[in-house]
């Protein structure tokens, strides 16, 4: 069973919808316990980094998701999920993320001909083996909208990059640790694959 967390940051509708379609078993939940007997677990989202920490630590769920972590249980932050996992975000100063990789969340600059936030197809490149993107060749298409973009502290997370004005982490992979900064679940077959690609992880 995988667990999506509840910690109304929209965006999981689409993400128990599409796990649904690949045939697994979901729940959305901010219980606790029934986040901590899950085979996987996923932390969604869209929205602010200050309101949504205040949202997780609110609902005691800053500390379930370490543990769920410190478990090795398969975990999977998406966009603003992604963020959430590193120290600090220019969107919210002063704010601490949960802090579980090294990194900054920083705002995608201003520049002719780039509108931001960024919404649309962007290519990603792996630089190395990732069980996250296996199966799927460089420069696969994925979807995004952001405006904020993670820069990590420890270049051996990163699984995947792209470009957009300035290089741009859009996934790492730390021991059963995953994130994308993209929406694999509207990134069609690709995003599909990714999903798969997850849930299969032990």
């Amino acid at each position: 069973m995988t667990a999506i967390i509840d910690y109304d940051a929209g965006n999981i509708k689409s993400v128990e919808n599409a796990l649904r379609f690949l045939g697994h078993d979901v729940v959305v939940t901010a219980d606790p316990e029934v986040i901590l007997q899950a085979d996987h677990v996923i932390l969604p989202g869209v929205g602010a980094f200050g309101e949504a920490m205040q949202r997780l630590r609110g609902r005691g769920l800053e500390d379930t998701i370490r543990e769920v972590v410190d478990r090795g249980t398969p975990f999977l932050g998406i966009c603003l999920g992604l963020q959430l996992l590193f120290e600090e975000s220019e969107e919210s100063p002063g704010v601490r993320g949960l802090a579980l990789l090294p990194g900054r969340i920083r705002r995608i600059p201003d520049g002719e001909g780039r509108k931001v936030p960024q919404i649309g197809w962007n290519d990603i490149s792996f630089p190395g083996e990732s069980r996250l993107f296996k199966g799927l060749p460089q420069g696969s298409f994925v979807y995004f909208v952001h405006s904020f973009y993670l820069e990590a502290g420890d270049r051996s997370d990163v699984a995947a990059t792209t470009e957009y004005g300035v290089s741009i982490d859009a996934a790492v992979e730390h021991g059963n640790l995953f994130a994308c900064q993209f929406h694999p679940e509207k990134s069609e077959r690709v995003g599909m694959q990714i999903l798969e690609n997850f849930l299969a992880v032990r």
